[in-house]
C-alpha cells in the first residue's frame, strides 16, 4: 500500500509515545520485501454480437414447450377412430376432458402391465368412465427402450371400446402417459 493509506489525520503521536511502543514490543526484524503476485492475464475481448446471440439462444431454449418437443422427437402419440371428430382428439391432447381414473404401469414387466391394463379398462368401462390416464413411463431406464409405451399403444388401437388416445399434457405426464377416451357403456 502507498503512504497515503497510513495518514494520521485524527491523532498526533509524539516521539515519547513511539519510544514507549517500541520498548513494549521489543526488538523487531524487518521482513524482506515480497514481490507482488503476478497479475491475472487479461481476458480475451468478446464480440458483443456473439454474446447477444448466445443470450438470445439461451432464452429461446427456456421457452420450448415440452409437448412440442416430444412431438418433434416422435415421442408424442395421437390416434382416433375414423368416426371420431378431429376436434375431439385436439381436446383430448390438450387435456380438456376430465380424467376419471388412472393406472400407473411404469416399472412393471410387459406381461404384468398388459394384464393389469386389460383389467383396468374392463372396470373403467363397466363403471362408465369416459377418460382415463395410463402412465407407462418414457422407457429411459429400460435397456429395450419404451416397451410399455408400445404395448399400451398397440392394445388401445385394437380395442373397439377406445375412441381415441393421445399423449398426456406435460402436467399430466407428457409422453410418459396416455389419455384414452372410452366409448360410453351401451345399455342392455
Amino acid at each position: 500500500m502507498g503512504d497515503s493509506s497510513h495518514r494520521r489525520d485524527h491523532v498526533a503521536v509524539t516521539d515519547a509515545e513511539v519510544a514507549e511502543f517500541r520498548d513494549a514490543i521489543g526488538p523487531v526484524r524487518r521482513l524482506t520485501d515480497v514481490p507482488e503476485p503476478p497479475k491475472s492475464p487479461r481476458s480475451k475481448p468478446r464480440v458483443a454480437q456473439r454474446t447477444a446471440d448466445e443470450q438470445a439462444a439461451l432464452q429461446q431454449s427456456r421457452r420450448i414447450d415440452p409437448a412440442a418437443l416430444a412431438e418433434a422427437l416422435g415421442e408424442s402419440v395421437a390416434w382416433r377412430r375414423d368416426d371420431v371428430s378431429p376436434d375431439v382428439l385436439r381436446r383430448l391432447r390438450s387435456g380438456q376432458f376430465a380424467i376419471e381414473d388412472e393406472i400407473d404401469l411404469h416399472g412393471l414387466d410387459e406381461r404384468t402391465a398388459e394384464a393389469l391394463l386389460r383389467q383396468f379398462l374392463v372396470i373403467a368401462l363397466a363403471e362408465g368412465r369416459r377418460c382415463v390416464c395410463i402412465v407407462h413411463g418414457r422407457g429411459w431406464h429400460s435397456p429395450r427402450g419404451p416397451v410399455l409405451k408400445g404395448m399400451v399403444e398397440r392394445m388401445l388401437h385394437q380395442r373397439a371400446d377406445v375412441l381415441a388416445f393421445a399423449s398426456a399434457p406435460a402436467a399430466r405426464g407428457g409422453s410418459g402417459a396416455v389419455l384414452a377416451l372410452l366409448a360410453r357403456k351401451r345399455p342392455r
